[in-house]
């Protein structure tokens, strides 16, 4: 194959690595019963060879990077077979996330396809199996369809069709329409749909369509006024989770909560799901201050939230297309109700607003600057937030990989610039699994606010079955 050269917003994330944060999306997956390398090497080889990318280098030059079919490639050098270290004191949970997070400050070989897959076959009662994979391959949507992809019975790629990859990539819309936010032709493209901005996305991509045909006053407005947001957001409240990292990281993660629970709850308090797990974050994240002698009374936190920008039935094309939204947790609140309403509302604030698809235009623009310049323009994301949280949703019914039942599945998202802070919530077969990767100089124990996490959602659960019937109505 042909080099293919690497679109800008991917560039852009392969160029994001600095000394404190490596942009790689690092999982785990725990199955029963014990799994062998041999065979986790022929369903790897057998199903995620069949994507391109996991077969491509990346090559640089002066006017960005290809990808490049690897002539030397091997399977061994990408699935290594690995024994957890056994220090007095220490179980094998401690080890293996010691182990994770290590390999997520372990740079990937330049030289080879950018991902890797280490194999512990003996790990309480199974295996183990540590995922990483270099953001520029794909999002967290994207990497999700293809990790399930290497599942019993998972779905290859379709067939992509000839004129298809012209079509899929960024064209012309992502320079005249993306990269310049407040044309006229942007406006009209935003305004063209109400129910999703991947919608808008996908019309961008044929801009000959758009002309003479919308009400632009509404959307123009709320683009400026979107613009005029992200340029005067203030700098994020000062805590101990926010100040310059050092490199080291530590992760933790919990037992899954039931989802059932967080539907119900969220369904007596006429809220989401998404609120109710927020809300659990923010509290966790609030009593982990003061346990730490703080007062976060009246404190609030930005964390940076993907959005998705395409149709789901298209992550099997990989690459990176979703914004960044900034939340606000109310870290500070105690009260469970009132905290969850406090979430609720600032993620009504949210819908409608076209801040995500201006943050992708940001990531294609830095796509295009030197390294130096493209990290002071992340820089100023990162100053304005103190963590990178990601919420994503997984199968409802357990998997199978090579004959073994997948029981667990963690993931942490990498953090930019000089933020220390990756929250990540995955809901797979009916649970809710929590993951939180820190650097050791803003949060050395990251398992005490894991802790704190249930019983927040324990409180909230027992206020909400204290409220009268028709309050939960």
């Amino acid at each position: 194959m042909a080099a293919e050269r690497m679109s800008r917003v991917d560039n852009a994330w392969l160029r994001m690595d600095n000394d404190v944060n490596l942009m790689m999306i690092v999982g785990v997956w725990l199955v029963t019963p014990r799994v062998g390398y041999e065979a986790v090497c022929q369903r790897i080889a057998d199903k995620l060879l069949k994507y391109d990318r996991f077969r491509q280098k990346v090559v640089l030059d002066t006017l960005g990077a290809s990808w490049v079919d690897d002539d030397d490639f091997d399977i061994r050098h990408h699935v290594v077979r690995e024994k957890l270290p056994h220090r007095k004191g220490h179980g094998q949970l401690a080890a293996l996330q010691a182990r994770c997070a290590e390999l997520a400050t372990t740079p990937l070989d330049p030289d080879r396809p950018l991902w890797q897959f280490h194999l512990i076959e003996d790990y309480d009662g199974g295996s183990a199996l540590i995922a990483r994979i270099h953001h520029c391959i794909g999002d967290g949507i994207a990497l999700i369809s293809v990790t399930l992809s290497i599942t019993d019975g998972g779905n290859d790629p379709p067939k992509r069709r000839a004129h298809e990859a012209d079509e899929d990539g960024e064209h012309d819309w992502l320079s005249d329409a993306v990269v310049k936010p407040l044309t006229e032709i942007t406006v009209k493209a935003l305004g063209m749909y109400g129910d999703g901005v991947a919608k808008s996305v996908e019309v961008l991509s044929h801009p000959k369509q758009l002309f003479g045909s919308l009400d632009m006053a509404r959307t123009g407005y709320q683009v400026v006024s979107d613009v005029a947001a992200l340029a005067v957001m203030p700098d994020d409240s000062a805590t101990r989770l926010k100040g310059k990292p050092i490199g080291r990281k530590r992760v933790a993660w919990n037992e899954p909560l039931p989802l059932d629970t967080v539907k119900t709850i969220g369904k007596a308090l006429n809220c989401s799901i998404n609120d109710v797990l927020l809300s659990c974050v923010a509290g966790a994240i609030g009593q982990y201050l003061r346990d730490q002698g703080d007062d976060p009374s009246g404190k609030e936190i930005r964390a940076m939230v993907p959005v998705n920008l395409r149709p789901v039935e298209k992550a099997w094309q990989l690459g990176n297309k979703f914004g960044l939204a900034p939340l606000v947790l109310p870290i500070g609140i105690q009260n469970p109700i009132e905290r969850v309403y406090a979430v609720r509302q600032r993620m009504s604030e949210l819908k409608g607003s076209y801040q995500p698809l201006l943050a992708f235009a940001v990531l294609s623009i830095a796509g295009l600057m030197i390294k130096p310049v493209q990290d002071a323009i992340l820089n100023l994301f990162a100053k304005k937030a103190t963590a990178v949280m990601t919420n994503v949703p997984g199968p409802a019914e357990p998997l199978k990989f090579c004959g073994a039942t997948l029981r667990q599945s963690i993931f942490w998202v990498p953090a930019s610039g000089d933020i220390g802070i990756g929250v990540s919530i995955l809901s797979y077969a009916g649970g809710v699994q929590f993951g939180l990767i820190t650097d050791e100089r803003l949060c050395p124990k990251p398992q005490l606010i894991i802790d704190a996490f249930e019983p927040e959602f324990d409180k909230l659960l027992l206020l909400t079955m204290m409220l009268p019937w028709g309050a939960q109505a």
